[in-house]
């Protein structure tokens, strides 16, 4: 993984009850070995910053991001992939389909404006989370937003 600037090394740390790590370590160490099972070509990168870690890698056609704003129960994970530019072609017709889409196709993740463009979203609060819901939400979105950005460019696109 390439560093994008110089990041603080996380160490595991003991809670108090025999052999369980801290989340800290845990979250970070699940979302890289996620990100390194699904980039493509070396591509991802980290960056630290006041505002959490950031994560960027290549799935196929599409960018796909990761943030973690931190390691409390509180703090969220958020992964987005954007699939189209805006302005689009035909924009309430574009709106229509992928509100159709968020209705039945894309499980915990959704289609959403994100700046000026369409994005794949999912976002979860860290209070539970487990390291199967870290890759399943990061592999959704990757997958969801390979799937469609194709189509979506083809017929939207301008």
């Amino acid at each position: 993984m390439t560093t994008i600037s110089p990041g603080q090394e996380t160490l595991a740390t003991f809670d108090g009850n025999e052999g369980e790590e801290t989340l800290t370590a845990n979250h970070l160490e699940v979302i890289e070995t996620v990100i390194g099972s699904l980039e493509q070509d070396q591509s991802a990168m980290v960056s630290h910053t006041k505002e959490g870690t950031f994560w960027k890698f290549k799935y196929g056609s599409v960018d796909v991001f990761v943030k973690l704003t931190g390691t409390s129960d509180e703090d969220v994970l958020t992964v987005w992939s954007p699939v189209l530019d805006l302005p689009a072609k035909d924009e309430p017709k574009l709106m229509r389909h992928i509100l159709e889409m968020n209705c039945g196709e894309t499980f915990e993740a959704c289609f959403g404006i994100l700046g000026e463009q369409v994005v794949v979203l999912a976002s979860r609060p860290l209070a539970d989370i487990s390291p199967g819901e870290i890759s399943r939400t990061m592999t959704i979105v990757a997958t969801i937003a390979d799937d469609n950005d194709e189509t979506l460019q083809a017929e939207y696109g301008t």
